[in-house]
């Protein structure tokens, strides 16, 4: 088993007395637009998925959803935002946090809630723009 680096492993191992905590912690972890966009995109074909199962009787779609859900969420922590899934070590509180913030996101109301926490992005060194 391969060693996580000290801020990796705290923040898996880090526990948290409510979930507006965590909610604070959560949009840390989401400080770049990208990745909120790639949650979002996530968020959304894995609901596609459930409603297009619940439609067509068809089991294989609801397989799917979480597949591309994570999938695409998943990409943006390694790949875009360059932190390990909050999913990892509290994965409850991050699936209803995901579909928070996809509200917040789909309402317009995410700035606000991401000015309240203090929320802002580094500039990156990361190909991938914001």
């Amino acid at each position: 088993m391969g060693r996580r680096s000290g801020g990796e492993a705290a923040a898996g191992r880090r526990e948290f007395g409510a979930m507006d905590e965590f909610w604070g912690f959560y949009l840390s972890q989401h400080s770049k637009p990208a990745t909120r966009r790639w949650h979002f995109l996530g968020t959304l074909a894995s609901l596609v998925c459930v409603v297009l199962a619940a439609a067509t009787g068809r089991a294989a779609l609801l397989l799917a959803a979480p597949a591309v859900g994570y999938g695409m969420a998943w990409y943006s922590h390694f790949f875009v935002e360059g932190n390990r899934p909050a999913t990892f070590g509290h994965p409850v509180w991050s699936f209803i946090c995901d579909h928070r913030m996809f509200v917040l996101i789909l309402t317009g109301g995410i700035d606000a809630e991401l000015a309240r926490f203090g929320v802002t992005h580094a500039a990156s060194a990361s190909a991938h723009r914001d």
